[in-house]
């Protein structure tokens, strides 16, 4: 007896028996409103991550406004050796909280004429996930949103990620139909009433091209650092499991994915459970795959058996969260790093092999309590090893206890306010934050 065929057609399974309609899911990444912004290796990862989980039980659609892979950028403007690039941009009015910041303020994307004539020729969405990431990036969700009102106003609208945690009741006025707060994804299962399978990987064939690539092998960090957000979105420190990187590896390898960043918060935490088994799989399965450490390296951790086995992996770029070398004000701020150990981690990277210029120290700067943390002394100090700096404008975020301290500056429930360039020339002012910006520059040329 012949047995009756299932097979799928245009967003739902066909069998004799039964029909079962996929809900249709659009995933948004959306344009950033910033007065800068650049790529090092910027994707949406928990988008990403959440699609996964959902692929084989939903249709999926991916809009990336800063996907550089699809022509939407210059050809003056191509990416460097390791992937990074520029956004396309167009100059735009400053919001009224700016006004008084004299630098130009820019959309960062695709067109926004691109994103509806997706909507168009897709027609209808059952929900839309939209990913957030900085607290002032909100405008360019509320552009994302408008659009989706208007073309499809059926649509039920979801935001997930940074900006709908930390500000929550600011998030429920833009718009959106549910927000999604923290880490915990069953509110999101319940309400879009789809059952999951957690053991899917990131949603990265939702791209044409996916260009660069992102892990995280560990959530979380030990550290409780005054100005973080992460101890607000995350309890505590917990490993991703070696089982899942290694298969989120291979199938980036697979899709030819050449560079990839690290988006671990405290990623030489724990080495020899967490990184260090990573790696040495890396280093056995001899690919020609970059990596990357844009969040920073905790410093106090590199030692030269990590160093060695980084770069066997093919970590090429470091950057390492130096922030200031006042003990004071490390002290103040979670104690964790120092000079000596700054130093000694730049040395022993250099002994296995990095190049000092692929070493970038990052230097907080517009911190309230900038009156202890030498800044400029932080620079030439980190200048003598040899290595790139650069400064890390500090955005103040609601319920951090540095963000506190920021009250006396601005409203902390305005998102905006909480801008890292605004922020930055608002306590230390525009001349000074140009002086060392230009002292950043120079020192940079001579290394």
């Amino acid at each position: 007896m012949l047995k009756p065929s299932t097979f799928k057609i245009e967003g739902f399974f066909y069998s004799p028996y039964i029909v079962i309609f996929m809900k249709k899911i659009l995933l948004v990444n959306p344009p950033i409103y910033d007065f800068s912004a650049y790529d090092f290796w910027l994707r949406p990862y928990g988008l990403l991550t959440v699609a996964g989980y959902l692929q084989n039980s939903a249709q999926l659609f991916l809009f990336d406004y800063l996907d550089r892979q699809s022509g939407a950028v210059s050809p003056k403007d191509q990416p460097d050796e390791f992937g990074r690039g520029k956004f396309l941009d167009k100059i735009i009015d400053r919001p009224i909280n700016f006004k008084g910041i004299p630098r130009y303020y820019r959309r960062f994307g695709k067109p926004r004429e691109m994103f509806r004539q997706f909507i168009l020729e897709h027609q209808t969405f059952d929900f839309v996930l939209i990913q957030t990431v900085m607290t002032y990036w909100q405008i360019g969700v509320e552009e994302a949103i408008a659009d989706i009102r208007d073309i499809c106003p059926e649509a039920k609208i979801i935001l997930g990620g940074v900006y709908a945690t930390i500000c929550r009741e600011h998030a429920k006025t833009i718009g959106a139909d549910f927000i999604l707060s923290g880490t915990d994804l069953g509110p999101l299962w319940d309400y879009i009433q789809i059952t999951p399978d957690m053991k899917q990987l990131p949603y990265w064939q939702g791209y044409q091209s996916p260009g660069n690539g992102i892990i995280k092998l560990a959530d979380g960090c030990p550290f409780k650092c005054t100005y973080c957000s992460v101890p607000k979105i995350y309890e505590g420190f917990k490993s991703r499991g070696l089982e899942r990187a290694v298969r989120e590896f291979d199938f980036m390898a697979l899709l030819g994915i050449r560079n990839i960043a690290f988006y671990d918060d405290s990623l030489l935490h724990k080495t020899d459970e967490v990184l260090g088994p990573f790696l040495k799989y890396v280093v056995s399965q001899k690919t020609c795959i970059n990596f990357h450490t844009p969040n920073a390296l905790n410093a106090r951790f590199i030692k030269p058996d990590i160093a060695e086995l980084m770069i066997s992996a093919g970590v090429k770029t470091f950057y390492i969260g130096y922030e200031s070398n006042s003990v004071v004000w490390q002290n103040n701020t979670g104690g964790k790093v120092c000079t000596s150990e700054f130093k000694q981690a730049v040395n022993y990277l250099a002994s296995a092999g990095a190049n000092r210029k692929n070493i970038t120290a990052y230097i907080i700067i517009g911190h309230p309590d900038d009156d202890i943390q030498q800044v400029e002394q932080s620079m030439y100090q980190a200048n003598e090893s040899g290595v790139k700096i650069m400064l890390a404008e500090f955005s103040p975020i609601p319920g951090t206890e540095d963000g506190q301290k920021c009250s006396k500056w601005v409203d902390m429930s305005v998102p905006l306010n909480h801008n890292k360039t605004a922020f930055t020339i608002w306590s230390k002012g525009f001349e000074e934050s140009n002086r060392l910006k230009r002292l950043c520059k120079k020192l940079n040329k001579i290394i």
